[in-house]
């Protein structure tokens, strides 16, 4: 079992020596963990700066101290992937962000899709993006990243054809796709953005206005994933394909 991860908002910037792990995050270590001295633990502020740790002791429910010689610094994957995600409906967002995380996309941007049900607006548009967000972080933490995937502000068409025009390699997952994705070539550094539209699918205006961007329209495969489903495949399927899963 590889140590449990745990998130510090910065580091000191000289030597060493103990380290007190307190707020929610110690007392996750030291109530729900349990961890105890001579345990290893991993310390990081989710921006790629991590430290390994050992577990000198506890103080009351909520502080543990480790010994905390030196930190490192993992750099950012090559090429980059960011998954833009269609909002789904229900819980099923949430889903969507974890499995992402899980097999290590880069960023990931919530898109209002003309054909979305589900709509961001107001409040709870600002509680549906910090649940994302706390989703990222959760799940970057149990499947040990130490650079958590960024999640994005909600985008519109016009803003997601933005980003498409900058990649290197920009793709929208859709039925009238000319290619696979499996067979696509991909750059071997810079940005890949690939598209995922919502439950009823990327409008032909949106796909007009992506496909005018520099994006091409591939396919998966030959079923049909649901939403919360379909970026992570697609993902996993780059990761493999441009070796950063090797």
């Amino acid at each position: 079992m590889t140590a449990p991860v745990f998130v510090v908002e910065h580091f000191r910037a000289g030597g060493g020596g103990r380290y007190v792990l307190d707020g929610p995050e110690g007392r996750h270590a030291v109530s729900v963990k349990r961890l105890r001295p001579g345990e290893d633990v991993i310390l990081t502020d989710g921006a790629g700066r991590w430290a390994d740790c050992v577990v000198l002791g506890t103080e009351g429910k909520d502080r543990l101290i480790v010994q905390l010689d030196s930190w490192s610094e993992e750099p950012p994957e090559q090429p980059r992937i960011t998954v833009v995600q269609a909002l789904p409906k229900g819980d099923r967002g949430e889903l969507a962000v974890e499995t992402m995380t899980e097999v290590g996309v880069d960023a990931i941007v919530p898109w209002q899709a003309a054909r979305c049900v589900t709509q961001w607006r107001g409040d709870r548009g600002l509680k549906s993006l910090a649940k994302w967000r706390a989703t990222a972080r959760e799940a970057g933490k149990q499947s040990r990243r130490v650079r958590f995937p960024e999640v994005a502000d909600a985008a519109t068409t016009k803003q997601v054809a933005a980003l498409l025009a900058r990649a290197d390699f920009a793709a929208v997952l859709h039925e009238s796709g000319d290619a696979p994705l499996a067979t696509a070539q991909l750059p071997s550094e810079g940005e890949i953005v690939l598209v995922v539209g919502p439950e009823g699918g990327v409008s032909p205006e949106e796909l007009d206005v992506f496909r005018e961007a520099g994006a091409r329209a591939y396919v998966l495969g030959r079923t049909v994933l649901r939403t919360s489903t379909a970026g992570t495949a697609a993902a996993a399927l780059l990761l493999g394909r441009t070796g950063r899963w090797s």
